[in-house]
């Protein structure tokens, strides 16, 4: 049977993920503890790996069994934005795709990546990603923080005589920097949400 991914549109999405927030993060806590959600809800354990990025250009992944999420050991010690992130995303994997897990046989990394090569379209393979980065960028950064922190950067910007919706002042950047620090994901993944959720582009 040819490989086929589900079809899980942005709002199926976005539901998904208010449901995961509010089972395992009713608090609103800020930043998200991806890492205590995984290990003591999930039951799974993060399993540092040397090399892992250097060797397969893959900074984690999900065992067959969906009990173990392996990152690379150096993001594991030294990045904790991406870190962060590569947890939520192939957490997301569990929680969308573990049965799409079950029709590959794989052992490791590189039987893992041989499966993919071999049996995924390219395209079906995109779609399984967009899933994963979606959903990890809403778990990670809740809509509703999101707009809050936002309008209280801009509302700073403002009485700092910044426009930020002025390119030229790099304001904005900081901005989506401050916002990262805060949610501990890197700059891009917010920029990504704030596109998302409709606040850029700026209009005057």
């Amino acid at each position: 049977m040819a490989f086929k991914a589900p079809y899980l549109g942005k709002d199926e999405l976005r539901r998904r993920a208010s449901e995961f927030l509010h089972q395992y993060n009713r608090a609103g806590t800020v930043p998200v503890p991806i890492e205590l959600i995984i290990e003591q809800q999930f039951e799974m354990d993060i399993v540092p790996t040397p090399g892992l990025e250097a060797h397969f250009d893959t900074v984690a992944f999900l065992t067959r069994d969906t009990r173990e999420i392996r990152v690379d050991e150096y993001v594991y010690l030294n990045r904790i934005n991406r870190y962060r992130f590569s947890l939520a995303h192939e957490l997301a994997h569990r929680i969308l795709h573990a049965d799409l897990w079950q029709e590959f046989e794989f052992d490791d990394i590189a039987s893992w990546k041989a499966a993919v090569s071999r049996s995924i379209p390219e395209k079906e393979y995109s779609f399984v990603e967009f899933h994963a980065n979606f959903f990890a960028g809403l778990v990670l950064v809740p809509t509703s923080n999101l707009v809050a922190s936002f309008q209280e950067c801009v509302a700073m910007a403002e009485q700092n005589g910044l426009d930020i919706r002025d390119e030229a002042t790099g304001a904005i950047d900081l901005v989506e920097s401050y916002i990262g620090r805060a949610f501990q994901v890197s700059a891009a993944v917010v920029h990504k949400r704030l596109e998302a959720e409709g606040l850029l582009p700026l209009t005057q």
